[in-house]
């Protein structure tokens, strides 16, 4: 779906808009129905807080909390800097992620409105990928995925949206337009 002249800002907001947009409370009731029937399938991802239950040998005296900074896939572990100023490396097993509450701050959920997006969160590594642009994504046994944004008061367009677009590998924007965009911002 090119779109002549259109922006990759604007290709994003068309994007979205082709979404299934839910009120959170809704979900919430869902969950409550069927407890076990869903999982936040969010995965490790740079900047995420996490509390490190299972510190490597001679770390144990160290602050349980940090950031993941980065993950050394060539090593299987995650690069964590611990609140006190150290750094640890521990595997995906020995921390957990570190949530406000059990869903999203913003009030509005979401599931892709094509087969193609679910397929691409399923099957191509797009629930990485959706959590390295910083959403936190559920899986239902019966209603199947869906994300919402942690946050508030900044634009979730450039944050989230756009990065989920680029990644996403779309092309619904006009090349041209986009290098007159760069080459204005240079």
């Amino acid at each position: 779906m090119l779109g002549k002249g259109m922006t990759v800002s604007e290709a994003a907001h068309r994007w979205v808009q082709e979404f299934n947009r839910f009120p959170q409370d809704m979900i919430s009731k869902l969950m409550s129905i069927d407890i076990d029937g869903w999982h936040e399938v969010t995965k490790p991802s740079a900047g995420r807080r996490v509390y490190v239950f299972n510190m490597p040998d001679g770390c144990e005296d160290y602050e349980n909390t940090g950031e993941i900074e980065n993950f050394l896939a060539e090593a299987d572990v995650y690069l964590i800097n611990l609140d006190d100023g150290n750094t640890v490396e521990v595997g995906e097993s020995d921390f957990e992620l570190e949530e406000d509450s059990y869903l999203p701050m913003w009030g509005t959920m979401w599931q892709f409105g094509d087969s193609a997006d679910d397929y691409w969160l399923e099957e191509m590594g797009g629930i990485q990928v959706m959590s390295e642009c910083g959403f936190r994504i559920y899986e239902s046994d019966e209603w199947g995925y869906f994300f919402g944004i942690d946050g508030a008061g900044y634009d979730f367009y450039e944050a989230h949206w756009i990065p989920l677009y680029r990644k996403r590998g779309l092309q619904w924007h006009d090349p041209e337009t986009e290098k007159k965009e760069e080459d204005a911002d240079a």
